[in-house]
Formats: structure tokens, sequence, C-alpha cells
């Protein structure tokens, strides 16, 4: 008889605790600017309790629905053309600080872009599959591939939102290298991508000037360089242990975002070098414990959806801890903290939607081996 189906406790506990650390940590960052702006400390929090309890509800869901309806044409294909006409229609809407990123509702916002990373995860982990064995075929693989990420890059970056740009591009090499694409191919695919990304860093001024700024931000510390200066500082107060949970006084006006993008410099305020450093450690066992499930699935669709959703998830926290550590330009900046602090919620929605997704490969698999023999599965060239 077999095993009551379990998860991933490892991986459950990294989503989960992140979830419920993000909701402790907005509140800490946005309790003064709420007051001041909403006449409510809660204003933020709420809207961030809301949507993290909807997102792990849609966990809970996702785990117990077999990821591989997820291959079926009527999934993929309408997916991805939804994602592209409401990256459309984000034209149609005013813009928030000079982008256009948003479908504004009356009490709602759609951002788009976070359901472009999941669509094409989905749409290449079916494409793959479904081409094993041609995976070194220019015209039948790379061809298509390139040509739908291109086009959600290039409606991504007219938003503008380079830095989601950049992430869809990362989550597309990793697939297809992992899938076993030629590398020669993904090298060509390279020239145009960095003369693309050249040019829309020298020819667009204030691109440029952000680069300059990233240079030597202390050049003009109440200028240009105020925000990045302002999240050093913030990082540096907070030593080896911190000043203490709700202690920090960047929040307190001084950092831009504190409570969005420029979190993670709050919680090195607060918890110091050893809370940082927790938080890196808690996404590392995820990545680990996620990349161990997508790599022990039961076949190659849910092993490249896994390590695709995966790739997605850390990539973008990486990307995040490197603008508020001043390590990349604030140009590359991709999203908040695993949409740890996603006020619109809508994007940490899907995050967690993706960790039930893996969450759901892992439990499958341990079914399949105490139930019946392991099905067969279309060995990766890059994995062997």
């Amino acid at each position: 008889m077999a095993r009551k189906l379990q998860i991933d406790e490892w991986l459950f506990a990294a989503t989960v605790g992140l979830a419920l650390f993000g909701v402790v940590m907005v509140y800490s960052a946005s309790a003064v600017i709420a007051a001041n702006q909403n006449g409510n400390q809660f204003h933020y929090v709420i809207r961030q309790g809301i949507w993290t309890m909807l997102g792990l509800a849609a966990m809970f869901v996702a785990m117990r629905i077999d990821y591989r309806i997820l291959r079926d044409a009527r999934v993929v294909f309408p997916l991805l053309g939804i994602t592209i006409l409401l990256l459309l229609a984000v034209f149609g809407f005013s813009p928030t600080n000079g982008a256009r990123r948003w479908i504004k509702l009356k009490s709602f916002r759609v951002q788009p872009s976070e359901l472009a990373k999941l669509s094409l995860v989905i749409f290449l982990a079916r494409f793959l599959e479904r081409r094993a064995g041609e995976e070194k075929s220019f015209t039948r693989t790379f061809m298509p591939c390139a040509g739908i990420v291109s086009l959600l890059v290039i409606l991504v970056v007219a938003e503008p939102d380079l830095g989601t740009a950049m992430m869809l591009a990362v989550v597309w090499v990793v697939m297809l290298y992992t899938a076993g694409a030629s590398l020669v191919h993904l090298g060509l695919a390279a020239a145009p991508a960095l003369l693309g990304l050249a040019a829309l860093l020298l020819f667009v001024p204030w691109r440029l000037a952000r680069m300059v700024t990233f240079l030597d931000p202390w050049a003009d510390p109440q200028g240009a360089g105020y925000q990045v200066v302002q999240s050093l500082i913030a990082v540096g107060s907070g030593g080896v242990d911190g000043l203490g949970f709700t202690a920090g006084r960047q929040k307190m006006f001084f950092l831009p975002f504190a409570h969005s993008d420029f979190i993670f410099a709050v919680i090195g305020e607060e918890l110091g070098l050893l809370g940082a450093l927790t938080v890196v450690g808690v996404f590392g066992l995820l990545m680990w414990r996620g990349m161990r499930a997508a790599l022990g699935a039961p076949d190659r669709f849910g092993m490249l959806l896994g390590i695709g959703i995966v790739t997605g998830i850390v990539a973008q926290a990486l990307f995040n801890m490197s603008v508020v550590l001043a390590l990349v330009p604030t140009l590359f900046a991709a999203g908040v903290l695993l949409n740890i602090s996603q006020q619109a919620g809508v994007g940490g929605d899907t995050a967690i939607r993706q960790h039930g997704d893996t969450a759901t490969q892992n439990e499958l698999l341990r079914s399949r081996l105490t139930s019946s023999p392991r099905p067969r599965v279309v060995a990766s060239p890059r994995l062997g």
C-alpha cells in the first residue's frame, strides 16, 4: 500500500516562511509612510496580508492538482495569448513613476510582466519536451523559442522594465541550455542581445545617467545617487546584528520605496548582517530543494517546468539584492525580493503558485516511487 502523499517539507517551509516574513517586514518598513500618506499605519501590511493569504490558498490548491495539465495546448497557448494582450493593454493606462507596467482597475492592479514569467516557463517546458531529440535544431527548436521570448522581452522593455526583460532572458537561456540546445545557437543570440542592451543603455539619456550614477553614486548623494546612497547607509547602519525590528531609521522618509523595491535594505538595517545572510540562506535552501524536486520529476516537462520556475524566483531575488547593495545599476531591478513586499499582490500570488507547482512535482514523484515503477524520463543532454 502506498504511503500517504507528502510534500517536500523544506521547500514548503522556505516558501511559507519567506511569505510570512515578507508580511512582517512590510509592516516594519511601511508603518510610518502609511500613517503619513493614508492615515493608517496598517494600510500596506493589510493589503500584503490579504494577498499572501490568497497566494497561500492558491499554493495549497496547486499542490493537489496534477501539474501535467499545464502541458495541455488549451492551457499553454491561451495563457500565452492573454499575457501578450495584457502586456499590450498596459499602454492604455496612465504611467506610474514614468512607466506603464500596470493595468489599473478600481481597487485592483495587475502587473502583466509577472504573468509573463510564468507563461514563458510553461510554454518553454511544453515546447522543449515535444522537441526532445531535436534540441539542437535551429529552425524547429531554437528559432520558435527565440521568437516568443523576443516578443515578450520587447513588450516589457517598452514599458519600460529592463530588469524584468533581463529576467525573462535569463530563464530562457537556462531552460534552453538545460534542454540541450546548441551552445553555438545561444552564442549567436547573445551577440544581437548584447548590442541591443548596449543601445538601450547608451542611447537613452536617463539610462545612461543611471549608469554614470552607478559608477559613483557618492558624486551626487543628494541628487541622482540619493536612493543608492540611502540604501547603502541603511545596510551599513545595521552592522552585524542590526538595530532591531522596527528600529530602522532610513525608512523614515529617507530611503525611497523602502517598503517595496528596497525592502532588503531595511532588512539589513534592522536585522543586520546575520538577518540578511539568513534571508540569502533561505533562498539558497529554496533553490536547492526546488532544483532537487525538478530534477527528480517523473517526466521531462516537469523537470523543465521546475527548473524554469526556480530559476525565475532565485534570479529575481539575486537581481533585487544586487541592486540594493549597489552591485548592479538600479536599471536592472527585477521586482521585489521574491515579491516579499508586492503590495499589488498579483506578483506574490504568482510566485507562491509557482512554488505550489514545484511542490506538486515532488509530491507526485514520491507517490510514484511508493506505488508504481518510475516512468521513463527523457534524459537531458546537459544533465545526463
